[in-house]
């Protein structure tokens, strides 16, 4: 396309360059005569040399330039992916041309995604490609289904990243990548050379954050995980494109930013971002710049022989810890497509889950190809620029259609396995009663409330013995009191990933129990914590933890809990540093008592600033220690950011973040960070170990502030323009569209604690939050299944189980899938873990190291031994 210098049939044109230094133009010849190098570089006349031609000269610099050719494909950003499918197209045909031109030049692919469109929508010209591929020409590189955000995503989707994107080489091409590539992303979670050495790769291309951004200044470096894996990775010095000129400049920035004592670099070249790949005039103009010995030796070439040859080299940087920041706004932006995406990995989560369950005990086909293209609309929609909310508003249009498919065939999966063992739970019939089954997605036992909305005029609610559970009743979803339905909340004891049945009874409810609750509008208070909440705030102002008499909150000043400000900063937060500015409070507008029972108390905090309202409920349950905050904030104000603050009087704070498949600790400056379920503040109160955990539903923008009050900041809300990209300048009369309009819902926990920040298991405690169990209303009848069962558990310790699924290669064993389990030590120590398999009568016990990540595969069906895999599903070599 005339962007990317090619005409309208996706044909390169040469351009010039005018800051091409050789004086005499490329001379167009035909493809026959490209054998390996260009043809003569000018029209000199019979009997004379060009510059440059020949062996390079003896000055030649002692360096060896790998040039990578590649085309940077965004499916998605400044154009919808339907333009992106066809531009992959256009591109990997342009690719194919340049090698028949050019019998030396080496193109290198990374985003299964576009292979896989090409396949579908070009079949002869996917065939072109494997031939190339199989002579070493076309290079298979980064083995993962799109090049995703990589600091938001769960760690399961990092894994599934390269399940599917590796898989599917491996089916077409007969071998998976072994170099990492996530050239564009805005920054890198300190997991992924774990995720990446357990997909079989060794070696990791990235660009950002570049040295001006981060603290670490190396190009070269060898990257290690918490858990002691590492990767060998390579900074792009200058950029992953090109123009469709010659590539001296590229050459020059990149050769200006590198480490200064490699004998050996690699730079990156072709046309990208909206595809076009490596041009003739790009290809010329290595052969000739070789010849010229500008700098040094130029070769055409894939990332895998610099990296193989750099691993026999000495004196390689180390590097622990996660590579960030670049654009942190971008944590933030588009809380839309944060929801959307938050829902739909664990909605997929819980379905293959049960979906094993019902293949393993009743031979229920496990629904492989269902669940794959529901895991690939997910892991489609991380790419960096829809997760990170960078894209054109229409892109989440479709993103939001993607996911709510992926939802839909989740909740489908669910909803029949769940049937499936509904209908064999022997339910007695009790005449005014409606049976209710819970099921819990979590292999550890789970106290929780259940929320009900039913046709029966609740009187009380029993278990399984008939013995009465806590309950109470709620506000109606329905509005028409005429409709007959009425709502109430139950405790729920559930065993681990199984369910429980219970019963609501609409008649001979029994006394109601006794609670100690006490709720109004400046105190909340069970036994175990005493919760004070300042009226001219509508905020907490002390939260006295009875059983070790620490105060996490006294005397803060919840006025900074609100912070109001103007954002001038583009969609992807470019050069900032953080957003703990000074802000103005939301105007409180009233503080009720929502709800007063036997189970818990609700305040409701009601808020407003400029044209936008929030609602906080505050919700205390009788037994619980914890203070659960549910926010609905109706958003109408432009280029303007909310921080939700949760000002603390601890002392000598430290920061510690949930990231995927571990934890990290940052420090206490106010810096954006991205997080994941939970983030903690531990430090002292008048001498003693005190600390605060807050855990977060759908939002991953945090700072964590210093000062007299110590403070966990959430990111709520920002709205820039949609893709605004600095510094491009915003015309004040332009007609732009601002993102995060309307209503948005989230929830966040406060968890005191005495120091210990996994006493209260925060984990685990996120992941109940983000996936609830589940309650169905079933009828009467006969089964040979107890009212009460669990299937799996890990023995809620340090190892979690993080999947349950079905093997993704067919088994003859029921259902036709093998189990396959994953499980990683949570708590950064040595661990055993114990894995109860019971729903195959299957027991997996063995170590783990801190943050250690394990996957095993139990033969359904049979006393076949448990086979340690890894992330790819294959046998690990002994």
């Amino acid at each position: 396309m005339a962007s990317n210098g090619e005409t309208s049939t996706g044909r390169p044109v040469p351009e010039r360059d005018p800051n091409d230094t050789v004086p005499e133009p490329v001379r167009r010849v035909p493809p026959t005569s490209r054998a390996g190098r260009a043809g003569p570089m000018s029209n000199a006349p019979a009997g004379e040399q060009p510059a440059g031609s020949g062996s390079p000269p003896a000055a030649t610099p002692p360096r060896l330039v790998h040039m990578i050719g590649n085309a940077h494909i965004d499916p998605v950003w400044l154009w919808p992916w339907q333009e992106g499918y066809q531009e992959a197209r256009a591109t990997f045909a342009s690719v194919i041309a340049r090698m028949g031109e050019y019998d030396d030049f080496v193109f290198t692919c990374d985003q299964m995604v576009l292979l896989a469109w090409v396949e579908e929508s070009d079949p002869e010209l996917f065939e072109q490609i494997r031939r190339r591929e199989s002579e070493g020409r076309w290079v298979n590189v980064g083995g993962w289904w799109v090049e995703p955000d990589c600091n938001m995503p769960l760690g399961e989707s990092f894994v599934r990243q390269g399940l599917y994107g590796q898989r599917f080489l491996l089916s077409r091409f007969g071998r998976s990548a072994t170099v990492g590539v996530n050239l564009d992303p805005f920054g890198h979670s300190a997991v992924l050379p774990t995720i990446l050495r357990g997909q079989g790769i060794d070696s990791y291309l990235y660009l950002r954050p570049g040295p001006h951004e981060s603290d670490f200044h190396r190009t070269l470096l060898r990257w290690q995980a918490p858990d002691g894996s590492s990767v060998l990775a390579y900074r792009v010095p200058h950029e992953y494109s090109t123009g469709a000129g010659p590539v001296d400049g590229q050459v020059d920035k990149a050769l200006a930013a590198l480490d200064p004592d490699l004998s050996e670099v690699m730079v990156l070249y072709g046309v990208g971002n909206h595809g076009g790949g490596p041009t003739q005039a790009n290809i010329e103009s290595i052969h000739r710049y070789d010849r010229m010995g500008s700098f040094g030796r130029l070769r055409m070439a894939g990332p895998r022989e610099f990296f193989d040859n750099a691993v026999a080299g000495d004196g390689i940087a180390a590097r622990s810890g996660d590579l960030q920041h670049h654009a942190p706004g971008c944590y933030s932006a588009h809380s839309g497509i944060k929801a959307w995406q938050y829902r739909a990995q664990r909605a997929l989560l819980v379905a293959e889950r049960w979906a094993a369950v019902t293949a393993a005990t009743d031979g229920l086909p496990y629904p492989r190809e269902e669940l794959e293209g529901a895991w690939k609309h997910v892991l489609f929609n991380q790419f960096h620029d829809i997760l990170p909310g960078t894209a054109i508003e229409g892109a989440f249009d479709d993103a939001r259609d993607q996911l709510g498919a992926a939802v839909t065939t989740a909740k489908h999966l669910t909803a029949r396995a769940h049937g499936t063992i509904a209908r064999q739970v022997d339910v007695p019939f009790e005449p005014g009663s409606q049976p209710v089954l819970v099921f819990n997605p979590h292999t550890w036992p789970v106290s929780c409330d259940i929320g009900l909305h039913l046709g029966v005029a609740p009187a009380d609610v029993v278990d399984e013995l008939g013995d009465a559970v806590r309950w109470q009743p709620t506000q109606s979803r329905a509005a028409a009191a005429a409709s007959g339905r009425t709502s109430l909340v139950f405790r729920a004891d559930l065993p681990a990933l199984g369910y429980r049945l219970y019963r609501v009874r609409g008649a001979n409810g029994g006394p109601s129990p006794r609670t100690s609750l006490v709720a109004s509008p400046t105190l909340l208070e069970n036994d175990l914590v005493r919760i004070e909440l300042d009226p001219r705030t509508g905020w907490l102002c002390s939260y006295l933890d009875k059983r070790t008499g620490l105060d996490v909150m006294a005397g803060v000043d919840g006025g900074t809990h609100t912070q109001v400000c103007a954002d001038p900063t583009d969609t992807w937060g470019h050069r900032v540093v953080s957003y703990a500015w000074p802000g103005s409070p939301m105007d409180v507008r009233d503080v009720a008592v929502r709800e007063l029972g036997p189970l818990r108390a609700r305040v409701r905090v009601q808020r407003a600033w400029g044209a936008s309202t929030m609602t906080e409920d505050l919700v205390l349950d009788h037994d619980s220690g914890s203070l659960r905050v549910d926010v609905t904030l109706d958003w109408h104000e432009e280029a303007h950011l909310l921080k939700v603050r949760v000002p603390t009087s601890l002392d000598d704070p430290r920061a510690t973040y949930e990231i995927p498949f571990a934890t990290i600790q940052r420090p206490v400056d106010g810096a954006e960070e991205p997080g994941q379920g939970w983030v903690d503040l531990t430090g002292s109160v008048a001498g003693r170990p005190a600390g605060l955990t807050v855990l977060v539903t759908n939002k991953h923008g945090y700072d964590i502030s210093g000062g007299t009050q110590p403070s966990i900041g959430i990111t709520a809300v920002r709205s820039p323009v949609y893709a605004w990209h600095d510094p491009y300048l915003l015309d004040p009369d332009g007609d732009y569209a601002f993102q995060d309009q309307g209503v948005q819902r989230f929830t966040y926990v406060l968890l005191p604690h005495a120091g210990d920040l996994h006493a209260a298991d925060p984990t685990r405690r996120a992941q109940e939050l983000g996936m609830p169990p589940r309650a169905m209303l079933e009828s009467a009848h006969d089964g040979p299944l107890p009212p009460s069962r669990s299937f799996a558990s890990d023995g809620g310790g340090a190892v979690m189980i993080t999947a349950v699924k079905g093997s993704e290669d067919p088994t003859g064993g029921p259902g036709g899938a093998d189990l396959v389990v994953r499980a990683v030590e949570t708590l950064g120590r040595a661990a055993t873990g114990v894995l109860d398999l019971r729903l195959l009568g299957r027991r997996v016990e063995s170590p783990f190291g801190p943050f250690q990540l394990r996957t095993f595969t139990i033969p359904a069906g049979s006393e076949e031994p448990v086979v340690e895999l890894d992330l790819v599903e294959r046998p690990l070599s002994p």
